[in-house]
């Protein structure tokens, strides 16, 4: 294996580009995630930030815009379809009542540079105050400062004492969050404003949660009737809907809604599995934060409730995700970071694979799979993200083993490219 500084950019001879070809990237063992397959010796022709064909790496135009990984298993870039960029995973509980959206905004900065670097080129933010996260999302689509792509959600969608309502001071402080409606005609008043301020999916809260205070895991929120007026006022927008939920009920009623997306689904069963797989709903559950949150919550906040929850939860939603795979339901990649480290996405790579998963169907759920619930695409219907093929964008990662074989190369930093450009060499010799 060659040194890393020796392969980015490559120097070449000039010779004639091929049509609007301004950049090539080699790439050694090229990962078609849809079959699992790898081509060897392949060039990606790039025209700016997408990727115009590829071609065997004999066929590439030399041009001093070669990003050469010849060496390396090339992958497309990771998404992580459950991300709190804005949150601060130090501040939690009563300790998050000092921050405005303001000062998440900022440390959203920082934590969006940490993700892009661990191979995370695409994420969806759901929940942040204050559309903290639309001005995260923007300034990183500015350029002025580097993190992955995003779709956000703005504030969290919820009823009065909700998972996402504020729930830790009292009643003499009348605090709310800027997400609570109740009731249909409200519900789809604040599914438009969250879009009127640049939501481009909806979030809402189907169950109590386990960060949240007062609020039980299994106790559905929101009537069957409300969730179906949010629904169809989101995918009247255009906007798809990810709804958290933990307990039985609110999770059938979610799917029975239309949600594109149950996010955590601890206590799905054999009958909800079923009905996810029928109306073609995925399921977003974040098999790795459990073992975070029990080892650093007290020490990050977290309440003695939350971490109670924890406890009754965690070894359950691993147990039904296994039973979720081996069921067939679709599946896609998230996380909930924020809630642990940014940085640390991959991590849960590994645990999918010990509950279920090949490392191939792990690597589907953050790249294909992922990339089809977001529904990312361009006027051609081209998926954007996800896949390395021409008109997505050229946005990938490179590690030296295969992930295949070995998914936890995937949790060291690997070198990352986002639209074209090298935006991280990563720690591992290529």
């Amino acid at each position: 294996m060659r040194l890393l500084s020796s392969l980015l950019f490559c120097s070449l001879s000039a010779a004639p580009a091929m049509g609007a070809v301004d950049g090539v990237v080699l790439a050694g063992y090229l990962l078609d995630v849809g079959s699992g397959s790898y081509q060897r010796d392949q060039a990606l022709l790039l025209d700016g930030e997408r990727i115009v064909s590829i071609v065997p790496a004999a066929q590439a135009p030399k041009l001093q815009n070669t990003i050469d990984l010849s060496d390396a298993y090339v992958l497309p870039g990771l998404i992580d379809m459950h991300v709190h960029l804005t949150s601060d995973p130090t501040k939690h509980g009563y300790r998050a009542l000092a921050e405005t959206p303001q000062r998440e905004a900022i440390f959203g900065v920082k934590a969006a540079e940490v993700t892009l670097k661990a191979g995370f080129t695409t994420v969806r933010n759901l929940g942040a105050g204050g559309f903290a996260d639309v001005a995260l999302r923007d300034a990183i689509h500015d350029g002025e400062t580097p993190g992955p792509r995003m779709r956000v959600s703005g504030p969290t969608i919820c009823m009065t004492g909700g998972h996402c309502d504020n729930n830790l001071l009292p009643h003499i402080y009348r605090a709310q969050s800027g997400g609570v409606a109740n009731g249909s005609d409200e519900i789809r008043s604040r599914v438009r404003e969250n879009i009127k301020y640049g939501a481009d999916v909806i979030k809402f809260t189907a169950t109590g949660g386990v960060m949240s205070k007062n609020t039980d895991v299994n106790a559905a929120q929101y009537s069957q009737a409300e969730m179906q007026a949010l629904v169809e006022e989101a995918h009247d927008r255009g906007r798809i809907v990810a709804a958290h939920a933990h307990g039985l009920t609110g999770i059938k009623r979610a799917i029975r809604a239309g949600v594109d997306s149950i996010e955590h689904a601890s206590f799905v069963d054999d009958e909800a599995i079923a009905l996810a797989k029928q109306q073609g709903t995925y399921l977003v559950m974040d098999v790795y934060v459990s073992d975070y949150i029990l080892a650093e919550g007290e020490a990050a906040g977290i309440l003695p409730e939350s971490l109670e929850k924890e406890r009754a939860v965690g070894k359950v939603q691993r147990q039904n995700f296994k039973k979720a795979v081996q069921a067939g339901v679709k599946m896609a990649y998230g996380t909930d970071a924020g809630v642990y480290t940014h940085g640390l996405n991959a991590r849960q790579l590994s645990y999918m694979v010990q509950w279920g998963m090949t490392p191939l169907q792990a690597l589907q759920s953050a790249t294909l799979h992922a990339a089809t619930l977001l529904n990312w695409r361009d006027h051609n219907g081209t998926l954007l993200v996800g896949q390395l093929k021409a008109g997505a964008y050229a946005d990938l990662i490179a590690v030296p083993q295969d992930p295949l074989t070995n998914i936890k190369v995937l949790e060291q930093a690997p070198l990352v490219v986002k639209g074209g450009q090298l935006v991280s060499t990563g720690d591992q010799q290529l």
